[in-house]
């Protein structure tokens, strides 16, 4: 069930058409799906106060709604050290079109999947589990399901994928805990039916896993027109 706060959170983002990551990691987290230290830092000075209290090197993300795919536009800063560097970053990302502040975020690394889902004008809520990162488009290494899944449907997710070796672990590297990919996987599949009728689509890209867990390094909801 959606909260209070949550759907705050949807009403807020209307008029965009669609939630801005630092909103969107806020609904995550309040549906029990991990996701990194951050903080939506809108002044220079509170980024580098941020970036203090979660610890170098951070990640930074320019914030705004005419930026959907932040890649595409240099809107990403990863391993920034310093607080020259941050105040740097602020500086361009500030130039950005509709700025509404730099989401500063600790570093997370791992395995990279996606997990996201959309309303099917068939199946209606459906849920995909992939080998993420940038080269999720090139490689369409996923698998489907219709919502809500199970954890006995997110083994049978995980073993259809091809690159599903780097889960078990390779070439030395130790397993992903799969029981916090099936916890992420299965609370992301209720939050998505609770979502149902709000959301046209949702991209968690990448979640990032290791033999320690999953924590989602990105997201962002597509809101429908009537939401």
């Amino acid at each position: 069930m959606l909260t209070d706060a949550m759907t705050s959170i949807l009403t807020a983002a209307r008029e965009n058409g669609w939630v801005l990551e630092p909103d969107a990691k806020r609904i995550l987290d309040l549906a029990g799906i991990p996701v990194p230290n951050f903080h939506l830092a809108t002044t220079m000075d509170d980024a580098v106060q941020a970036a203090g209290k979660i610890g170098y090197p951070i990640v930074a993300k320019a914030v705004s709604p005419a930026v959907i795919h932040k890649t595409d536009v240099d809107g990403v800063a990863v391993g920034v050290k310093t607080d020259d560097e941050i105040q740097a970053v602020f500086d361009r990302f500030q130039r950005f079109e509709q700025f509404k502040g730099m989401l500063v975020e600790e570093m997370v690394a791992g395995v990279e999947l996606i997990v996201g889902a959309k309303i099917d004008y068939q199946f209606g809520p459906v849920v995909l589990l992939g080998i993420g990162g940038t080269g999720v488009e090139l490689y369409g290494d996923t698998a489907v399901r219709m919502a809500p899944v199970n954890e006995q449907d997110v083994r049978s997710m995980v073993h259809q994928l091809k690159g599903r070796r780097v889960l078990e672990g390779f070439r030395g590297s130790k397993p992903v805990d799969m029981k916090s990919l099936n916890n992420l996987v299965v609370r992301f599949s209720e939050l998505i039916m609770d979502l149902e009728g709000r959301m046209t689509s949702v991209d968690l890209n990448p979640v990032m896993c290791t033999f320690k867990g999953c924590i989602v390094a990105d997201a962002r909801i597509m809101l429908t027109e009537n939401t």
